[in-house]
Parts: C-alpha cells; sequence; structure tokens
C-alpha cells in the first residue's frame, strides 16, 4: 500500500546550514522512540503510517519516517529531513508519498504544529468508520481531548498531491486531532512529547469507548459544564506530564530495543 513520491524536477537548494546540532539529534531520537513504541503498541500499519516533526532551527524543515521502513525498524540515523518542496536533504532513502503530501502542507500551513503524527491505529480509525461525531465524552481520558478535535468528512482517497495536503490542512483549522473519515487520524501537537502522548491517550480513550459500546447500553456522556472544566484542568498539566511521558518510553527503550538511538 505504499506508494512513492514523483521527485521534484529541480535539484535541492544549497543550504549552508547545521543539520547535525545536538538539538537535531535530539528530535532524530525521540522521534525514533515514538515510532518504535508505536510499534509495540500496535499503532502502526505495516509501512504505510508516517511521524513527522519541525528541524529544530529549521522551520521550513521536517524530519519524517522512510518509505519502506515499519516503526519498528526506525533508528535515529534512518529518519530524513526534507524540505517542503520534496527535497530530502539528509538521510538516505525518500518518504512515502502521502507521508510528504499530508506533513509537508500542514507543517506549512500550520506553524504550530511542531510535530504530526498519523495513524491508522485499530481502535480511533474505528471511531472514523461510524456515524456521528468519533467520541462521546463518556470517559475521563476523552477529556484529555475535549474541544480539541475536528472530523473531516470528504475521505478523497490517498493524499497523492498538494491539493489533498492543502485541503486536509485546512479542514484541520485550530483543532490538535483531525479523524479522518474512513482513513484514520492525524494528531498534532508543539511538540513530539505531547504528540506521543495524545496520540497514545487517543487510543486509550477510543478503545474503552468501543468496549462499552459494544455492551449494546447507552453511554453517559459528562455533563458539558464538568467536561470543560476537566479538560482545562488536563491541559494544564499535559505539557511536564507528556515530557515525562516520552522519557519514561525512552527508559523503557533502552532496556529492550536501545538500538533507536543509533
Amino acid at each position: 500500500m505504499a506508494h512513492e513520491m514523483q521527485k521534484p524536477a529541480a535539484p535541492a537548494p544549497l543550504r549552508n546550514v547545521d543539520l547535525g546540532t545536538d538539538a537535531i539529534q535530539l528530535a532524530r531520537v525521540d522521534l525514533a522512540a515514538t515510532l518504535r513504541m508505536a510499534a509495540r503498541y500496535g499503532l502502526e500499519e505495516g509501512i504505510c503510517n508516517h511521524f513527522s516533526a519541525v528541524v529544530p532551527g529549521h522551520p521550513d524543515l521536517f524530519l519524517v519516517n522512510r518509505l519502506g521502513d515499519a516503526f519498528a525498524e526506525a533508528r535515529a540515523s534512518s529518519l530524513l529531513i526534507c524540505d517542503f518542496d520534496g527535497h530530502v536533504l539528509q538521510g538516505d532513502g525518500e518518504p512515502e508519498a502521502t507521508a510528504f503530501y499530508i506533513h509537508a502542507r500542514l507543517h506549512k500551513r500550520h506553524p504550530r504544529v511542531g510535530a504530526a503524527f498519523h495513524t491508522h491505529m485499530p481502535n480511533a480509525t474505528a471511531l472514523t468508520m461510524i456515524e456521528g461525531e468519533p467520541l462521546v465524552w463518556a470517559g475521563q481520558t476523552a477529556l484529555k481531548f475535549y474541544g480539541r478535535t475536528v472530523v473531516d468528512e470528504a475521505y478523497n482517497g490517498l493524499a497523492l498531491d498538494n491539493a489533498e495536503g492543502d485541503r486536509i490542512a485546512e479542514a484541520m483549522g485550530e483543532a490538535d486531532i483531525v479523524f479522518m473519515r474512513n482513513h484514520g487520524v492525524m494528531v498534532c501537537a508543539p511538540n513530539i512529547a505531547e504528540a506521543w502522548d495524545d496520540l497514545y491517550y487517543l487510543e486509550r480513550a477510543a478503545e474503552v469507548q468501543l468496549k462499552a459500546m459494544s455492551s449494546g447500553r447507552p453511554l453517559i456522556p459528562v455533563a458539558k459544564e464538568l467536561a470543560e472544566r476537566t479538560a482545562r484542568l488536563m491541559r494544564e498539566g499535559d505539557p511536564e506530564s507528556a515530557r515525562m511521558h516520552l522519557e519514561s518510553i525512552k527508559r523503557q527503550l533502552d532496556l529492550t530495543s536501545p538500538g533507536f538511538r543509533d
């Protein structure tokens, strides 16, 4: 299902910049860690899903996993640095086509998005396939996302050009979480840690909601005022909690899958 992208006609512009800084290396390690842990939790789909992050110090460049690699194979050194025109400026390989067209346009149109994680993770994706709003705000974990989601109702098949990437970015608006109807989800955040934290808890929220729905009994949504207050309190602690969450997965991977740092 993976698709190669058409290579840009013009050569990559020469850039007299340092793409080997400590901050960039840390971003590589962090992104590789989230890819490997996503694989451990079954959040990926073959070689078809993709995570990206803006390159520290270079808002017109982004890191992304390369075509052909499963999430479990991710290494800091295997990630690509691309510009918004499709040039690979650092790394061996190329991005998957939909990865480029979705992520490049999203980062370009929404500078607030420091990291964008796209998956077909099973429970959240299942909620894109049923009528109505995906989350019904009946579980505490779901309240983390209250007021932060949008549904892109227009499923147009594969995103294989800039126009579709722009359409998805436009549909996102000011939301952080995009439920892509009949497709999957896009989780956007200011940084890799918060994107990982949201991705993990979004799938947990979807999983428990689907289990409750499978009982056949009506769900009990949280009252609007309480949902808003709880969501606000959760968001206040999210940046630090997300940072600790990311550090915890790196410690786990250092014990079981240390190659992610290579």
